[in-house]
């Protein structure tokens, strides 16, 4: 028997688009010689849908959708994922179902069973777990079908209270198919890997896995769809953030003696991993919104160049324009380094001074400050300032704001509510600031891209006389060395203290992080690239108090 696994970017809720990607990869593995062809989690209708579920005429075009893909499987089977109703009057209306279509219609259909509402998944709000696994079968082999989730209760204690993989290894499957919607982040290609390679050595069985590719704004897919044999080696893997179909011969997975696959980066693979992904999800995001052109404010800073040059190899240095917003107190060097950069990127770039409008404002407001000393409140003006200025040039010239924000300064809070907030899609939100230099260094490392005096400067917003962003932050080594602890490994204070840091300095980053929660509530979607990244993965209450 031959398997085909088609990793394709499907789009939510596009069911003409996802319908026709699925026929043609039918077309194709039927070229091929292929007897069966497997395609992602929800596959019809793109994951995740979110409350598209709970609209009755989505999920019927889910079911119309599955049927007129079924009558292109005649002579060869496909596996496709979409929602089906619960047949039952207890529970949720919903099961996250895979098919197998074959002779022009359904044959069977596996619900999942485990459903994560852990990080960016919510399928419980959705869907009814299934309460039996049963193996498929086709042409008279036996088919452990499994839904994404499905595998991954290998950890003891485990997650969920069954094991589906279990309870189907009884029945003495042939192999195994996992159709999923994986979201990426760096650290998780290579822990996604070792997962499919225990569960195939654990069985001893083939594994097939099939994984979604694209970008959702908030959420980047990068497929890394493969087979591993019973050993746990990986036969083949399709790669990432890409399409493509690959065919295997059943017997000679089973038959293949490779050794199970490593587990770890280094840093200049973790480099390129997220370089890769940040490019992808820029040109993704635009590409299904029917975005064409982004504009952004070049300060003269690391994070605003990163973003300028991320974005100029995702859409084309036409495509980008970069918008220079000197200040009252913005340097000389900021100005020509970033003209430096523009013109190494061949990106159009314009320079309007704010002064004028600045010293407007001041006037305007002089009789209501009169007496009261200089403050956050000027700085937070010449912010706001510059985010009116790239909005207005954003609507009339139709481009689309990018943000320059790192995960550090969104964290603590280290930024304009209306002002260097804004924008349509934050880049490098999820970017602590010392990934950023690590980042800028390996775009670098064929020629310099980013001039090295922006690189090498020392941080500051320019907002007053002789700022630097360590006068209200601890230098950003320690900073994102707690923000890692206390964000991504939930370490209390007292555990962060205990590896080495600073107790007045672990409290006081804290307190920033849970105050600033109301200002990450009305920042623009982040791309995603770690396992902890802020928007829809990491829920907290706007209104709380609680001890550090």
């Amino acid at each position: 028997m031959k398997i085909a696994i088609a990793q394709l970017n499907f789009t939510v809720g596009h069911f003409e688009k996802n319908k026709i990607l699925i026929i043609e990869a039918i077309s194709e593995s039927r070229s091929r010689k292929a007897d069966l062809v497997i395609f992602s989690e929800l596959s019809v209708c793109g994951y995740p849908p979110h409350d598209l579920l709970e609209s009755d005429h989505f999920v019927e075009l889910c079911t119309e959708t599955v049927a007129e893909i079924a009558v292109h499987c005649q002579d060869i089977a496909a596996i496709v994922g979409a929602p089906s109703r619960n047949p039952s009057s207890s529970g949720k209306r919903l099961h996250n179902t895979a098919y197998l279509l074959y002779l022009g219609k359904i044959q069977a259909a596996y619900h999942k069973g485990l459903l994560p509402t852990y990080d960016v998944f919510d399928e419980y709000r959705y869907f009814e777990p299934a309460a039996n696994f049963n193996v498929v079968t086709f042409k008279n082999k036996r088919i452990a079908l499994t839904v994404c989730e499905d595998i991954w209760n290998l950890d003891v204690p485990a997650l969920y209270p069954v094991n589906p993989m279990d309870e189907l290894a009884k029945q003495h499957p042939d192999f195994i198919v996992n159709i999923s919607a994986s979201p990426f982040a760096w650290s998780h290609v290579a822990d996604r890997n070792m997962t499919f390679s225990e569960t195939a050595r654990k069985y001893q069985l083939p594994l097939f896995v099939a994984n979604q590719v694209g970008g959702h704004a908030d959420i980047l897919f990068d497929g890394s769809s493969g087979v591993f044999n019973p050993q746990g080696g990986l036969m083949g893997e399709i790669g990432s953030f890409t399409e493509g179909i690959m065919v295997f011969d059943l017997e000679a997975v089973k038959e293949s003696k490779t050794i199970p696959v490593g587990s770890t980066l280094d840093e200049l693979q973790k480099c390129k991993t997220i370089h890769q992904a940040l490019v992808f999800g820029i040109r993704e995001y635009f590409g299904k919104l029917g975005f064409q052109k982004a504009i952004l404010g070049l300060s003269g800073g690391l994070d605003s160049a990163l973003v300028l040059t991320l974005a100029a190899e995702a859409l084309g240095a036409e495509n980008c324009r970069a918008i220079l917003l000197p200040g009252p107190y913005s340097s000389q060097y900021s100005i020509s380094d970033s003209i430096k950069l523009a013109q190494n990127l061949k990106v159009k770039y314009d320079l309007i001074s704010i002064n004028q409008i600045y010293n407007t404002f001041m006037n305007s407001l002089g009789t209501f400050f009169e007496g009261l000393p200089s403050d956050v409140t000027e700085e937070n003006i010449q912010a706001r300032i510059r985010a009116v200025v790239l909005m207005g040039m954003a609507n009339k010239l139709g481009y689309v704001l990018l943000n320059t924000s790192n995960k550090s300064e969104a964290a603590v809070g280290y930024g304009t509510l209306y002002g260097d907030m804004c924008g349509g899609l934050a880049v490098i939100g999820d970017i602590y600031k010392t990934e950023a230099y690590s980042l800028a260094r390996y775009i670098n490392l064929q020629k310099d891209i980013i001039p090295s005096e922006i690189i090498l400067k020392e941080p500051s917003a320019e907002l007053k006389p002789d700022q630097r962003d360590t006068d209200s932050l601890p230098p950003y080594e320690i900073l994102d060395g707690i923000l890692f602890r206390f964000i991504e490994m939930r370490m209390p204070a007292a555990e962060i203290i205990a590896a080495g840091f600073e107790a007045e300095t672990v409290t006081k980053v804290i307190k920033m992080v849970n105050f600033s929660e109301y200002k990450r509530y009305q920042a623009p979607p982040v791309l995603r690239v770690s396992k902890k990244a802020f928007g829809s993965g990491r829920k907290m209450p706007l209104v709380a108090r609680f001890p550090v």
